[in-house]
């Protein structure tokens, strides 16, 4: 697999910085960004969808992305979608 790179964190430095990329297969949005803390984990466990069961399954986590990155997160989803 490999992914196509959409944009970084406009504020980072050379580690350990938030990414967003494609993958063309799939057309799934693949994101790298800071882990929630506690905080955030407990809100999102307690705040759940819908018809969903409570808490975050062990598959999946919780992760920030900075406000800044939303240019990056638009320009993801338009490629995704073009190639629906």
């Amino acid at each position: 697999m490999k992914l196509q790179f959409i944009g970084i964190d406009p504020d980072t430095g050379q580690s350990g910085s938030p990414t967003v990329w494609i993958d063309p297969e799939t057309q799934d949005i693949v994101l790298q960004s800071y882990r929630a803390d506690a905080g955030t984990l407990e809100e999102c466990a307690r705040n759940t969808a819908p018809g969903h069961a409570p808490g975050i399954p062990d598959h999946e986590t919780v992760i920030r992305i900075p406000a800044r990155m939303v240019p990056a997160l638009r320009k993801a989803c338009d490629a995704a979608e073009r190639h629906l």
